[in-house]
């Protein structure tokens, strides 16, 4: 019988190995996560996410101490070794368990002529510590397109934005208008021994001082509360929502924004939330069903408006397009390993396919709620500029917070250390008439 730690350490090599590979963290964990007993879970996922924070700079150091790269049909222990780096610079594991187990994981898998390799280069990393780097990958730890991209678009914030990217994120609540005050909850998460302040921009949001399991806080499974971030929860007050009216959230899944709007205007005529994921639709009805909220789900491309729509305009639309996520890396830091520069353009295309659609849809004198959890223009305000050059009805609402940074179209968040994501948010009004 394997023993678990080897067992955890296969694994996590493995996992690392699909997301080289193309699948994210959460298509490749929760099978993986299944082959552990349930006590080793946590530490499978905390590996996995910490190893893709600090990849390219374990990456780097790795590559460093190789003589030369491994075989494609051994690059699982290059893996298994990035894994090691993680464990041995940012963990409080034991070395010596780190050293032992990680040779041992070489013949779990079927590798048993490589742990020489693994010894020698994790004994080595072990007695030189971290080396000395001038390669800017390795030392912000993020791919250098990515670099350079958010050094041209961002000349004053993008050394800050990568070094939030490297941070883990805080967690986040939205408490329920319908059931209790932001004020009220607090004091219930203070009776429950949870360190938790008001978040500074969103009403109804709340950020722990330490995540906390779910089960744990006071009335969750009642729909006291959600896990929703602060910048996501500011889409309920751009979209000035009022009773009677009809709202479309497009691209809805996993509902959090569905929810949010649901709860700040409990009058309101119909809300329908549209998706073209069979897999995540469910999950906005499970987060409808705990917060006791109704809504009409419709699984469609939402720029399909001849496949879904029912022909009844809309009063608001919530279009949180599908983006680039590079705004939420701190959650999910697979998007450094994922992401392509080449991706950019095509979802542009995407987005201003989207937004055309839904302005088709949107009622005289409606209200268009645009977002991203981008932090680059090209899917953000550029969209909304060569937007309104093709249509000229409609008119830029000018966004008056104190969040965020004015551009010429819309508003941008950058990541913060504890407190918000990434996300831009444009607000856009079509004539009565």
């Amino acid at each position: 019988m394997v023993s678990q730690p080897r067992l955890l350490r296969a694994v996590a090599a493995e996992v690392l190995l699909d997301v080289e590979n193309g699948d994210s963290l959460s298509q490749c964990l929760p099978p993986a996560l299944s082959r552990l007993a349930p006590e080793q879970r946590p530490q499978l996922q905390a590996i996995c996410y910490g190893t893709c924070r600090w990849f390219h700079r374990l990456d780097g150091e790795l590559r460093q101490r190789l003589k030369k790269p491994l075989r494609k049909p051994d690059r699982i222990i290059h893996h298994l070794m990035l894994v090691a780096l993680f464990q041995l610079r940012y963990s409080e594991q034991a070395t010596y368990a780190v050293l032992n187990e990680s040779v041992e994981a070489c013949r779990t898998l079927d590798k048993p002529h490589l742990t020489g390799l693994v010894n020698g280069v994790l004994r080595a990393a072990e007695r030189e510590g971290t080396p000395e780097t001038k390669d800017e990958s390795s030392r912000f730890s993020h791919p250098q397109w990515m670099i350079e991209k958010l050094r041209h678009n961002w000349p004053e914030h993008w050394q800050a934005v990568l070094e939030a990217n490297n941070i883990q994120a805080p967690m986040t609540l939205r408490v329920n208008a319908r059931r209790f005050s932001r004020e009220h909850y607090l004091d219930l998460l203070a009776e429950a021994g949870i360190g938790a302040r008001p978040t500074r921009f969103a009403p109804m949001g709340i950020q722990l001082e330490r995540p906390a399991p779910v089960d744990q806080l006071p009335w969750f499974a009642d729909g006291a509360v959600s896990v929703q971030d602060e910048a996501a929860q500011l889409c309920t007050t751009l979209l000035d929502l009022k009773p009677g009216q009809r709202v479309l959230d497009a691209c809805a899944a996993p509902g959090g924004k569905t929810c949010a709007i649901l709860e700040s205007q409990p009058e309101l005529a119909e809300v329908v939330a549209v998706d073209e994921s069979a897999e995540r639709l469910p999950r906005i009805q499970e987060n409808l069903d705990r917060l006791d909220l109704d809504a009409t789900l419709q699984e469609a491309d939402a720029a399909d408006i001849d496949q879904w729509w029912d022909g009844q305009g809309f009063d608001r639309i919530l279009l949180d397009v599908p983006c680039s996520a590079t705004g939420v890396i701190r959650r999910h830091p697979d998007i450094k390993l994922l992401r392509r520069e080449s991706d950019i353009a095509p979802l542009a295309g995407i987005q201003l396919g989207l937004l055309d659609a839904m302005w088709r849809i949107l009622k005289p004198g409606g209200r268009l709620v645009y977002a991203t959890c981008s932090v680059f223009p090209q899917e953000n305000h550029r969209i909304i500029q060569r937007f309104l050059k093709q249509q000229d009805q409609a008119s830029l609402v000018p966004i008056q917070a104190p969040w965020g940074l004015e551009l010429q179209a819309g508003r941008q968040l950058l990541p913060a250390p504890d407190s918000h994501d990434g996300f831009f948010y444009a607000v856009l009004e079509k004539p009565e008439t």
